[in-house]
């Protein structure tokens, strides 16, 4: 009997399949996360009892008050939305609010209380 013979059988060649690799591999070069080296430093002007706006993250834009000042690696922050929900946020994504002024009467004069009729 004679001895069998390996014989591998060919490649199977999928059409488009070099392009889709391509594409798979420019996608996840989009998805390559950046780091801000400037997130160690944190803010010196945020305190606890701040009242501050959030920069980015699950309650970006909205205005909120500092609870506690977290160290560590990256400083954070426990904050808590006039809203009232609550999280953890990077010092770095909180920015001072603006400090709120009564409004000036003319002539810095305080307005005459009302007397009652």
């Amino acid at each position: 009997m004679p001895a069998k013979r390996y014989r591998p059988k060919p490649a199977k060649v999928i059409p488009g399949a070099a392009e889709a690799a391509a594409g798979r591999l420019a996608a996840a070069a989009g998805r390559v996360a950046t780091i801000n080296l400037g997130a160690m430093t944190g803010r010196a002007d945020i305190t606890r009892g701040s009242r501050v706006r959030i920069g980015s993250g699950l309650y970006a834009g909205e205005f909120a008050i500092v609870e506690s000042v977290i160290g560590g690696v990256i400083p954070a922050a426990q904050v808590r939305t006039e809203a009232g929900g609550s999280r953890r946020v990077r010092t770095i994504d909180l920015v001072p609010a603006p400090v709120e002024k009564a409004p000036k009467t003319p002539g810095g004069v305080p307005p005459p209380d009302q007397e009652p009729t």
